[in-house]
């Protein structure tokens, strides 16, 4: 498990950096089109098509979303976009399916919760080319508040952890675990705030901005991009067991499907531009 855990996380990366690198941006854009579209595939298996539709469905997923991108949209219209995105749809729909766990979700029409899924995964795509845009610090550091979080989470729990976050979803999450998470992820935000004013770049990462744009009021919103970041954690997990599967799909291997990957950045992403453009 570990050796393809390594050789894929080796193969992504040799994909994934010189995208990132690349002064094109199309490849960046078209590499994680195609994850993307990999995800809403896995979505709609989860959902219970089988093939061949999950897989017109990603593709259609993936079709429409590179449409759309080529909409001539105004820079302007993004903050207002992605706020919509938090406040109508991962706001309210986290907290209802956190509260009301499986049986809820499974008796939603599956054209509801199919929609629901590829509407989460198309709007973060949209926010995620959005952030590269903006620069690779900026970007990196969207990406590196996930992973603090979600590592500090881990290690914190195993730690302190005694009261469960969401045992009915996931047993091994605690609330240790997630003050843990934000503790962490202030602190390398400092970092990170220092780093930028120490080194003069015009590049900023996503903690200079929002300490530019919020002053001390970056303290509670990295505190609800943290939340946001294991509610979509614990949602794909919800979505997981009603489904009966242990992975989204098996396309990475020793990591599981994309949507194991990219779950937490799903509501981080947009919430992470709504606090950041404008």
């Amino acid at each position: 498990m570990l050796k393809h855990r390594i050789i894929t996380a080796v193969i992504l990366l040799a994909m994934l950096v010189p995208a990132l690198l690349a002064t094109n941006p199309l490849y960046f854009t078209a590499l994680t089109l195609a994850l993307m579209g990999a995800g809403a595939w896995e979505w709609a298996r989860m959902q219970g098509l089988h093939t061949p539709w999950s897989v017109l469905a990603g593709i259609a997923v993936a079709a429409c979303l590179w449409a759309l991108r080529g909409l001539d949209i105004h820079p302007t219209q993004f903050p207002v976009i992605f706020t919509l995105v938090v406040l109508l749809i991962w706001g309210p729909g986290l907290v209802w399916m956190l509260r009301c766990g499986l049986s809820k979700w499974s008796s939603l029409d599956r054209f509801i919760r199919l929609v629901l899924g590829w509407c989460a995964i198309g709007l973060a795509w949209l926010a995620l080319i959005e952030a590269r845009t903006m620069g690779l610090n900026f970007l990196a550091s969207v990406l590196a508040l996930v992973w603090a979080a979600d590592i500090a989470a881990y290690f914190g729990g195993r730690a302190w952890g005694r009261r469960k976050l969401a045992p009915h979803i996931s047993p091994g999450k605690t609330w240790a675990g997630a003050w843990s998470g934000v503790v962490a992820v202030s602190i390398l935000a400092a970092v990170w705030v220092w780093a930028d004013l120490a080194s003069a770049t015009t590049d900023l990462s996503l903690f200079s901005v929002i300490w530019q744009r919020l002053h001390w009021g970056a303290i509670p919103a990295l505190g609800v991009l943290v939340t946001l970041s294991i509610a979509g954690d614990l949602v794909e997990s919800m979505v997981k067991r009603a489904a009966g599967v242990k992975d989204s799909s098996g396309l990475l291997p020793g990591h599981g499907g994309v949507l194991d990957r990219v779950d937490a950045l799903l509501p981080v992403l947009p919430a992470a531009l709504a606090m950041s453009m404008g």
